[in-house]
């Protein structure tokens, strides 16, 4: 268990910028940070960092938190493995019980996988460079490929020794657990029995995820008999999903933010040939087909593609076809293919590191155009073949959803294919017509769906009303049961302002806090979460302290911290810069605290009183004796000079 002295220490270092920045490309806007969100796909940023406080919240899917909660959600961790990944990045040394290899095990099994994988990642790099069998076929094979020794060590690669279990018993003997190597894969247990290595006789490519763990393997076999595998990849794991991989990514996405640019290959030989060349904001798909997620990994860090085709004509128009779901997706994408026979791997050691990079830097083309080309090459003359080409490359720019880009490149089409731009433009609008049709019938049949639901028996979820805060909007519109926008509000501006001091009416020594807590201590709070705050709130008061929003923004009750980060930021914020220059003001509430808090306060009393009134008005409606409906009206018109006072002071003080 980690002490509490060095949680705060963590807690005190880590930087919310600095450790979602790591994950996510963020961009200033405002007071805030903003970037596309790492927990739901989306192609306009809604994920915001406010560094003065600490914490993240996406307006898109609500997910927000601290630095912790942020590790926590993205990388699967619990609250004790997060602090220590935390505390791992900032070189905070942890302090607590230590544990024998099999304790972790039986504690954590996602992490005992995480463990034998590390153990195989080291044991393979052991036998490559310290054994003869290693040194002698693996590294000697390295070496003939022209692979430098501080590429083979920054890439941790590898040797597995062509043994039927060399691997397995050496990390039994270790104390790993037979049941956790075969659930990363690297045993296997055939019909019989036996159990032997996936990856004997061959070098070992090993694959890291986002944080530098090593989840899986890539094994290249080095004999020629064509009945053996080329290729043998880790199988899927719970640590080790394929599709949501990208090989380099760990080493390579510094330099693909720094650069504003992704190169993206087809092999693990392609990435290391690429970083020996110098050029390292380079990743590949792992020899799987390009994924959706694979695509959404590259946009947190870049809208900017370059892929790098192998010289080979057949393998270069598959390729194509599964590339417009980039374009999809909003990124740019741009081309680089070699001459055919080479890929980047062979045509780097083919003319080195410097002619290399000149290549890629002189070849690039977008990819629109370039797969005109391509097409149009194949199509020669046939008029046929370039209507169908022609309608397919309308697709593809169809596909982007960035007008102005697409009227760029139907522009530059039209030139290109030799054909006007007003057809392109026909045959575009139809595609476009044709797609948010079929949009719009998938829609309507879940809005029908939906309403068969509500028709059923379920409540249809209501909104608030446009006019929530106009006090002379008519009682037609106040149909909420409830009064939690009013009471939100309130905790709102207990975490904003509750530490800072009175400053009106000579009021002295009161913070906003108490105030707030003393002016609503005959009104009970309706919704839950936000009663919950208010006692604790209260109870601390009493008790001679006083919370802050970060106390409620850590809270160890995860709708308490949720509601706490949901109330303190704002998916809106103006640059203070770009005001000035144009010489725009905006009212801050800040410079108007007494209308602000005294606003708060009794708009939410506003909103109790008339719900009192409300209840009389039914209830002097139903009463049937005289007597008691005298008493109810008698009663009404107390209340109903309570809301007229209130009504007028807020009419006041808002104005003033």
């Amino acid at each position: 268990m980690i002490n509490r002295e060095t949680i705060d220490k963590i807690m005190d270092t880590a930087r919310i910028e600095e450790v979602v920045g790591d994950f996510v490309h963020l961009k200033k806007r405002g007071t805030s940070l903003i970037g596309n969100c790492p927990f739901h796909g989306e192609k306009t940023p809604s994920f915001h960092v406010s560094v003065t406080k600490g914490i993240y919240k996406c307006f898109g899917c609500g997910k927000g938190g601290d630095s912790v909660r942020f590790i926590m959600d993205h990388e699967k961790y619990n609250y004790p493995e997060a602090l220590k990944f935390l505390a791992n990045k900032y070189n905070i040394e942890v302090e607590e019980t230590e544990l024998t290899p099999q304790d972790t095990e039986a504690q954590n099994a996602k992490e005992s996988l995480y463990i034998v994988s590390q153990f195989a990642a080291s044991f393979f790099v052991k036998q490559l460079w310290e054994t003869d069998e290693g040194r002698g076929i693996g590294l000697s094979y390295f070496k003939e490929r022209g692979f430098r020794e501080d590429i083979l060590k920054k890439f941790e690669v590898g040797y597995s020794p062509d043994v039927w279990d060399a691997m397995t018993q050496s990390a039994i003997s270790s104390g790993h657990k037979l049941e956790f190597l075969e659930q990363t894969g690297l045993s296997i247990k055939n019909d019989n029995g036996k159990i032997y290595d996936r990856f004997r006789g061959r070098v070992m490519f090993p694959i890291h995820n986002f944080t530098g763990r090593v989840i899986g393997f890539g094994g290249r076999t080095l004999k020629t008999d064509k009945n053996v595998p080329k290729y043998v990849n880790s199988p899927e794991s719970e640590i080790y999903h394929k599709s949501n991989v990208l090989y380099g990514l760990f080493h390579a996405k510094k330099a693909i933010r720094d650069l504003d640019n992704c190169y993206l290959a087809e092999g693990y030989a392609d990435v290391l040939s690429v970083h020996q060349a110098g050029i390292e904001n380079v990743v590949a798909s792992s020899g799987t087909s390009l994924t959706v997620e694979q695509i959404k990994l590259i946009g947190r860090f870049t809208q900017n593609v370059t892929i790098l085709f192998d010289g080979d004509a057949a393998g270069i128009k598959a390729s194509l076809r599964g590339l417009d779901m980039i374009l999809e997706e909003g990124l740019n994408v741009k081309i680089v293919s070699f001459p055919d026979g080479h890929d980047p791997d062979s045509y780097m050691h083919h003319v080195g590191a410097g002619a290399f990079k000149t290549y890629i830097e002189d070849n690039r083309k977008d990819f629109i155009l370039y797969k005109a080309n391509v097409l149009l090459k194949e199509a020669g003359t046939d008029p046929i073949k370039r209507a169908g080409i022609i309608r397919d490359i309308v697709e593809s720019i169809a596909k982007i959803p960035d007008q102005i880009k697409a009227s760029v490149f139907i522009r530059e089409c039209s030139s290109l294919l030799e054909i006007e731009e007003r057809v392109l433009l026909s045959e575009l609008n139809k595609i476009r017509s044709a797609k948010s049709k079929k949009s719009f019938e998938s829609n309507q049949r879940a809005s029908n769906s939906n309403q068969k639901s509500y028709t059923s028996g379920a409540p249809e979820p209501l909104g608030p009303p446009d006019d929530l805060w106009d006090d002379n909007a008519g009682a037609s519109v106040e149909t909420l049961d409830n009064d939690e926008h009013q009471e939100k509000e309130i905790i709102r501006l207990l975490l904003a302002y509750g530490h800072e001091f009175v400053n009106w009416d000579n009021i002295d020594d009161m913070v906003i806090g108490s105030f707030v807590m003393q002016n609503l201590a005959d009104v009970d709070f309706e919704n839950q979460l936000c009663k919950k705050i208010i006692d604790y709130y209260k109870s601390e008061i009493d008790n001679g302290r006083l919370p802050t929003a970060n106390h409620f923004i850590k809270h160890e009750d995860r709708a308490i911290a949720d509601l706490a980060i949901t109330l303190s930021t704002s998916e809106y914020s103006l640059s203070e810069n770009w005001l000035n220059k144009h010489q725009i003001y905006v009212k801050d509430e800040t410079m108007h605290l007494k209308a602000t808090i005294l606003g708060g306060i009794f708009h939410l009393k506003k909103r109790k009183v008339d719900k009192i009134l409300s209840n009389l008005l039914k209830e002097i409606k139903d009463e049937t004796d005289g007597d008691n409906q005298m008493i109810l009206m008698q009663r009404y018109g107390v209340i109903k000079g309570v809301e007229r006072e209130i009504s007028k002071f807020l009419g006041s003080v808002i104005v003033k």
